[in-house]
């Protein structure tokens, strides 16, 4: 009797290879886009940055983590449009929760646009609340838009 096993999807860490196929998602779910350089100074300052990739190799999301004083702050996650609305990004958001606990953090932390409902939702059903707003935190298309900041506690 044999098993076949289907490849399931791997998270490994963020290599400098990796930036070409991360910003070109980036800057197709983004209209304010992470930059090549903010990548590449988040891998250099040590982050968790970790690519999320199907069985085929292909990039399904990516993240950059900064954990300290028993804090995680989860400064970027995103998902290609083509594998949203698939679980994959709740899959990717509990890779990075498991990781800020590996790294002995106490809360999770992170920003969200107030029109970003599709992530405001992922991030309530996974137990996150508000805790604060940062006004005019992001650019958008008409000025500034402001910054809901959510915690989870690990």
């Amino acid at each position: 009797m044999s098993a076949v096993f289907a490849a399931h999807p791997v998270f490994l860490p963020m290599q400098l290879r990796d930036l070409d196929e991360v910003v070109a998602i980036e800057r197709e779910v983004y209209e304010f886009p992470w930059t090549p350089g903010n990548f590449r100074d988040s891998l250099q300052a040590g982050y968790d940055c970790r690519v999320y990739r199907a069985a085929d190799n292909e990039l399904i999301g990516y993240g950059v983590l900064m954990t300290g004083l028993e804090e995680a702050h989860l400064l970027n996650i995103s998902i290609a449009t083509a594998f949203q609305g698939r679980g994959y990004g709740a899959q990717l958001l509990e890779h990075f929760i498991a990781l800020a606990r590996e790294r002995a953090a106490r809360s999770m932390y992170l920003e969200v646009r107030p029109s970003n409902l599709p992530a405001r939702r992922l991030y309530q059903r996974r137990g996150f609340r508000q805790v604060g707003l940062r006004r005019g935190y992001y650019p958008a298309a008409n000025g500034r838009e402001d910054a809901l900041v959510l915690s989870l506690d690990l």
